[in-house]
């Protein structure tokens, strides 16, 4: 009945896995395919500010600083988001392998679970019963 058990579990669990994978990856591929529409929003990041009421508290300098990084990433993340949509073949691949280690994994838990049970119920049966075990009558 603990086989049953740990295995029923064990299947449960995997199911559970293959739904996660299976779901993380419909996301991550629509937002992949999708982020060349992005590029809009980030062409104007350019011109973000430091709001008023953190002005006070950063020095010019950095305010500066920041907003110059800011330009300088820009184009990086435009290039980026242009090519994203041919990094969606690449997480096919990910999500397979990403999903057999975990499928391995959780079968090995369910060989441990396996192996301790059977030890458990050794272990049970070799001190108790007929012939097993110290007797408690006068021999």
């Amino acid at each position: 009945m603990f086989y049953a058990l740990s295995w029923f579990f064990v299947v449960t669990l995997l199911a559970l896995w293959s739904l996660v994978a299976w779901a993380l990856h419909a996301i991550a591929v629509w937002t992949v395919s999708n982020a060349a529409t992005l590029t809009g929003v980030a062409s104007g990041a350019d011109v973000i500010a430091v709001p008023g009421w953190l002005a006070l508290w950063v020095p010019p300098e950095v305010a500066q600083w920041a907003n110059r990084l800011m330009a300088d990433v820009v184009p990086f993340v435009d290039d980026l988001l242009m090519a994203a949509p041919s990094l969606a073949d690449g997480l096919n691949v990910a999500t397979w392998v990403i999903w057999g280690i975990g499928s391995l994994l959780i079968v090995m838990l369910g060989a441990g679970l396996h192996l301790v049970i059977a030890l458990w119920r050794r272990r049970g049966s070799s001190g108790t019963g007929p012939g097993g075990g110290s007797s408690l009558a006068p021999g």
